[in-house]
């Protein structure tokens, strides 16, 4: 019997998702079925958006406890029995936090092993496919335009606000604490980078976009939003792509004051965005984000933690800010 370790969402939480809220079990590997296969799962990924997925239907349904909790990974195919997939083939897929995950042919993506494994799962995946359907398809830059960027650190916005300056903007990030801001600005050419912990963020985005701001990608939501909003030039585009700083909480805020009248007046265009929107064009932005790596003009910044036993502590780790860039845990 092979075993299969899993990481049950057993209890949901009343404020801060942690450990607490989850439970280890053992299991025999699933047997896959005709037309599935089964995958060793190597690295997983960690995304605010689990947090969300606690709180009810997103994207996606609703996790109940006593659910395998749900997240994204990459992974060795072990058996197969469907025609597209052999031993030996890295895949990604939705395995959830589990070692062993048997799914259907039409739920994997096969991979060029060509790839390092932690920018598969980063900025040549679904990381890197978010920034880049929602800088360029719903911002939409033009050259000489200010551009904001929320959660510049983290794994999406690092690679929107890098995608940004390639567009030829003047790109603002916001981060928590000095040492992000610096390494925003040196590792990915950030323009300017603003600690939202410091307070006062009226007076820190005029100084930061003194001609305002034309685009605005939003991981954050809340003060943020609501801050961005009134610095917006007319005919101003902000791209919903997240709200971080509501997930982890009992008692999300509501909306920033001023909306709608903020839209209104300065004829704003606001549009949230879920990046299996744009699947039909995925090939297309793969190929663009790999071009961009390896000729050194995007960078990739994975933050590795060791061990499946750490996915609890790693995910409370990356709401507490303490990751920078794609956090994932390294299975085995």
């Amino acid at each position: 019997m092979t075993r299969n370790r899993q990481w049950i969402y057993a209890r949901k939480p009343n404020a801060e998702v942690g450990p607490a809220n989850f439970d280890l079990r053992e299991t025999e590997a699933p047997q896959p079925r005709a037309g599935e296969v089964l995958v060793r799962t190597t690295l997983l990924s960690l995304d605010p958006a689990s947090r969300a997925w606690m709180q009810g239907a997103t994207y996606r349904s609703q996790l109940n406890p006593g659910d395998v909790m749900a997240g994204w990974g990459l992974g060795e195919v072990v058996e197969s029995h469907a025609e597209k997939f052999a031993p030996g083939d890295l895949v990604s897929g939705e395995f959830g936090w589990q070692e062993y995950a048997a799914l259907s042919a039409h739920r994997l993506t096969k991979h060029d092993k060509r790839h390092k494994p932690e920018h598969l799962l980063s900025v040549l995946g679904i990381t890197g496919l978010t920034a880049y359907f929602g800088m360029l398809d719903v911002g939409r830059p033009r050259p000489g335009e200010t551009v904001l960027v929320s959660a510049a650190a983290g794994a999406v916005g690092s690679v929107a606000g890098q995608i940004a300056k390639l567009s030829g903007c003047h790109v603002v990030g916001t981060t928590r604490g000095r040492d992000k801001c610096k390494w925003i600005v040196d590792e990915f050419g950030f323009d300017a980078a603003i600690d939202y912990s410091e307070g006062n963020l009226d007076r820190a985005l005029k100084a930061a976009c003194p001609r305002g701001i034309d685009v605005y990608f939003d991981n954050t939501g809340g003060e943020m939003l609501a801050a961005a909003l009134r610095r917006m030039n007319v005919f101003g585009r902000v791209s919903c792509c997240g709200a971080v700083s509501q997930y982890d909480t009992a008692s999300p805020a509501p909306g920033p004051f001023g909306v709608p009248g903020f839209l209104v007046t300065k004829r704003i265009r606001m549009e949230g965005f879920v990046v299996m929107d744009f699947y039909n064009r995925r090939a297309q932005a793969e190929a663009a984000l790999a071009r961009w790596l390896e000729e050194g003009k995007i960078k990739a910044a994975v933050d590795i933690v060791e061990g499946f036993e750490n996915m609890p502590s790693a995910l409370a780790d990356m709401f507490a800010g303490k990751n920078r860039g794609k956090l994932m845990v390294r299975v085995g």
